[in-house]
Formats: structure tokens, sequence, C-alpha cells
């Protein structure tokens, strides 16, 4: 059986995302808070807010020393089971991110869309977003806006970030695109994950709270879906990342690589 119910997937259609029953065992929730721990003692440069595919070493522009455990995690037979039922047999990893939201930050990540930050199409990607501390109002838990993942909704694109200003440097929505009156919280217990769709509008508010925010995302995309490495330069730009979508590998998790992506792009 999987661990997606015919409820949680209908509720995934619906609105765009779904916090399932599924949950990680405490034996290796406690694992990820140790290496994540140890992540941020290796790397004291690295940006507490966001550190980019801490699965890999050396990788990108901030290099980061990372750990295959990370890895691990997105090979779970009940995560790769869930994100089946969502996208078909033929499933990729194509990364991996680590937003800490550190205790007392006023960081805000504004209203926005996945999709048109990755060098994906079609856009068909789906990420799982595991807690790993209690996700709170207070301690800027992830906000979304129901229902919103039918496609693109306008945007603005902010590429520098003035002194002082608490938000972070991304594409973002038009404010006029976006029904704030019908945002919903989602309050997660450490080891609780939720899945939600490429387009859904969403954000967070700062941590205002004594208290980390830490979360471990992993982004599946189907592999009828293409990455497109060579154009993955002008996404990044597009979208004021810090990364390297160029050399960025992919792992078939499941089934056949139909669309021909490049399976060896950054490995060894």
């Amino acid at each position: 059986m999987s661990t997606l119910s015919d409820a949680e997937l209908a509720t995934y259609r619906r609105d765009g995302l779904v916090v399932p029953e599924f949950r990680l065992d405490g034996d290796t929730l406690g694992t990820l808070r140790e290496v994540l721990d140890e992540l941020l003692a290796k790397n004291p440069e690295a940006d507490r807010n966001i550190i980019i595919c801490p699965h890999l070493s050396g990788y990108g522009p901030l290099a980061v020393e990372g750990d295959p455990v990370w890895l691990e995690i997105a090979r779970r037979p009940e995560i790769l089971d869930m994100v089946a039922r969502i996208m078909g047999p033929d499933v990729i990893l194509w990364g991996t991110t680590i937003f800490g939201k550190p205790a007392g930050t006023g960081q805000v990540i504004p209203w926005h869309q996945d999709a048109p930050h990755w060098p994906i199409e079609p856009k068909a990607t789906t990420s799982v977003w595991i807690a790993l501390d209690p996700c709170t109002p207070e301690n800027g838990c992830l906000r979304y806006i129901p229902g919103t993942h039918g496609g693109e909704v306008p945007h603005i694109s902010i590429n520098d970030k003035p002194e002082g200003k608490e938000a972070a440097v991304r594409l973002i929505l038009d404010p006029e695109a976006v029904s704030e009156d019908k945002a919903r919280d989602v309050l997660l217990e450490p080891g609780q994950m939720a899945i939600l769709d490429t387009w859904l509008v969403h954000g967070s508010n700062p941590n205002r709270s004594p208290n980390r925010r830490a979360a471990f995302v992993l982004r599946f995309m189907p592999a009828t879906s293409f990455f497109d490495h060579a154009n993955g330069d002008e996404a990044a730009r597009r979208a004021g990342a810090i990364t390297d979508y160029n050399s960025r590998p992919l792992y078939l998790m499941r089934g056949e690589n139909v669309a021909g992506n490049d399976l060896a792009i950054g490995h060894g």
C-alpha cells in the first residue's frame, strides 16, 4: 500500500499541497539533525538561511562540504512511493535544499512560485518539504495559498536587496495578483512533511522566535521532463539564485529516463 492515500492525493490535486500521514521516524530525524549541526560546523561561512545541495561537496559557487546522508533520504521507498503516485513511475531527483530560518532572523520569503526559477520543461516538479524542527507561526512556518497551482501568476523581478530590507533576493509575485486573505499556515512537527506543487504560491514570514525552523527539501521531477543544463546559468540569473544549474547532477530514482536527461553531468 502506498504511503500517500487516495484522499491525500486528492488534496494535493485540489490545493497544490498535502501533509501526508507518513513521517520520518525518530531515529532518522535525530540523524538528520546531527548531520545538520555537523554541516553548519564544517561550513561556518555558509548562509544559515539556505544551503543548496547539501548532499554534495564542492558544488557550485558556495561549495559547501556536504554529506551523502541527505541523498539517502531521497531514496527512501516511502517517499518515492508518494512522489510516484503524483508524477508517475519515472522519477528523477534534481536537487536538495536546507532552509535554516535561524532564531530571531528577520528574513521574509515573499509570495512566489518555484517553477519560473528552474530550467525544467515541462514544469511538472514536486517538492517534499521535511520539517527538522517544529514549524509554527512564531518561527516563520511555510505558508501557501491553496488552489494557486494552475499555472504562472504575474510576477515582478527583484535583482538586488537594499541594505536592511527583510526580503530574499528572488522572483516574487505581483502583490495585486495574490489573495493573501486565503493563505494557510503549514504547522508541522519534526519529521512531518509537506508535499507541494511547483506552481503553488507560497512563502514564509520572518522567524521572530528564539527557536530555529530548519527544513530539508527534496526536488523531484518526472523523467518525462527535461532539465536544460545548457541554459542553466540563464535560469539562475533570472531567479537571482546563487547556484550552478549547468553542472547540477541528476539522479534517476525510479523507472526510465524518458526525456533523455543527461545523467552524467556533475557526477564524479
